[in-house]
């Protein structure tokens, strides 16, 4: 785990608390792992990403079915049913390969990672524990800016000296943009994103600030936090300087800075089928950020999806897509059946799935009486409800396995 250590919302209701819901039916390893290392993390499954990696290790390693070889190849087997997942890192002799062989260019695009810092060098005079809103425990250190500061910050910030890319035509994932993107798209866009304060009481005021760093502990003992938003691409010595501007930050020790990475990914509306498999090559899946999917929880749905279709394969049966009613389902025919023209990866969002029938949440009189966040509630409540039984009619018509 790079970017962040953050397996995203628990909200049952929401995308992400769907998914998790649809993969625990499916007995997924890596969320098992990932609940087994949790870290506080308010209304987020967080995790200690060095235990967690030792958790999925040792599970993989221990297995009675997985033979564990270490080496790198340049282009698999494709004599025996083959799943590709080497991440968003891919080698170039591996990427280079796929691209030959699927006739198509690789593509990139830039994503970045925060900075973490030591516990013990966060100013707890200043800053406070909470969670936005109260929602789950008080999670999350608090660094909040007044005005003044706010400014001289952002000031800082776009000031600051960046890493040069090395491919420019090579785009920013817009959903994990750097901190310095965002802050230079207008001089509120921080306030309305990764600094906002809304829902955050300063103790000492019993107001909300003008604006908040939030940071989320990175590792079970404690001793790390790590700036929520805050992925970015600024030399490390601008980092020390601009983010210690940051009121309980001034005397921060870092124990990583933050960076920029490139990512690959396939065209996978033009190469993929909405089982992962590769359209013009036989016994060969892609899983994972190189399916095009974004995020360490829709990677390691994808990987249950690949497994799926390879174990129907190598059992002689048809490929059967996910239904597209599960979030599952229909964040992989997304991949299927997107513009190619304009692709790009993608999260996991209510938006993919088809509408709920007509009349099944009542929006008006839900609005009446509860307003916009009433109806949302609602209508993923129903969501996750039809999602799970399309789940489960899924499952049985796949054998006893399940």
């Amino acid at each position: 785990m790079v970017c962040s250590n953050s397996f995203k919302s628990d909200d049952p209701n929401s995308a992400t608390g769907i998914l998790k819901a649809e993969m625990r039916r499916m007995n997924s390893l890596v969320l098992s792992c990932a609940e087994a290392t949790r870290v506080p993390a308010g209304n987020s499954l967080a995790v200690d990403r060095e235990a967690f990696s030792r958790t999925v290790t040792k599970a993989l390693k221990g297995h009675p079915n997985i033979q564990w070889e270490e080496a790198q190849i340049h282009a698999p087997d494709l004599g025996i049913p083959t799943i590709l997942a080497t991440g968003p890192l891919t080698p170039d002799p591996m990427a280079d390969w796929l691209a030959s062989i699927t006739g198509s260019d690789r593509l990139h695009f830039y994503d970045a990672i925060a900075p973490i810092v030591e516990r013990d060098s966060i100013d707890m005079g200043i800053s406070w524990m909470a969670a936005r809103y109260d929602k789950g425990g008080a999670d999350f250190i608090n660094c909040p800016l007044d005005k003044g500061q706010y400014e001289r910050f952002l000031d800082a910030l776009l000031a600051a000296e960046r890493v040069p890319l090395n491919d420019v035509d090579t785009p920013y994932f817009e959903a994990c943009l750097p901190i310095e993107v965002m802050a230079g798209r207008g001089r509120e866009t921080l306030r309305h994103g990764p600094m906002k304060p809304v829902g955050l009481d300063d103790p000492r005021t019993g107001r909300w600030p003008h604006a908040v760093v939030q940071l989320r502990q990175d590792t079970l003992a404690g001793e790390h936090f790590n700036l929520v938003g805050f992925q970015t691409r600024l030399k490390w010595g601008g980092q020390k300087e601009v983010f210690r501007l940051i009121p309980g930050l001034e005397h921060a020790e870092f124990a990583r800075f933050g960076s920029i990475h490139r990512n690959t990914y396939v065209q996978a509306p033009t190469i993929l089928d909405s089982t992962l498999a590769v359209k013009s090559i036989p016994n060969l899946w892609l899983a994972g950020q190189l399916s095009g999917v974004e995020g360490y929880l829709e990677s390691a749905a994808g990987g249950l999806a690949a497994a799926f279709a390879v174990d129907r394969a190598v059992r002689g049966q048809t490929a059967q897509p996910f239904p597209a009613e599960t979030v599952l389902g229909s964040l992989l025919h997304y991949l299927a059946h997107a513009s190619s023209k304009d692709f790009s990866p993608t999260n996991t969002m209510l938006g993919l799935l088809p509408p709920l029938p007509e009349g099944k949440v009542d929006t008006r009189g839900l609005k009446r009486a509860g307003g916009l966040r009433a109806v949302r509630a609602a209508k993923g409540e129903a969501h996750r409800q039809r999602a799970l039984e399309a789940l489960e009619g899924h499952l049985r018509s796949a054998g006893p396995a399940f």
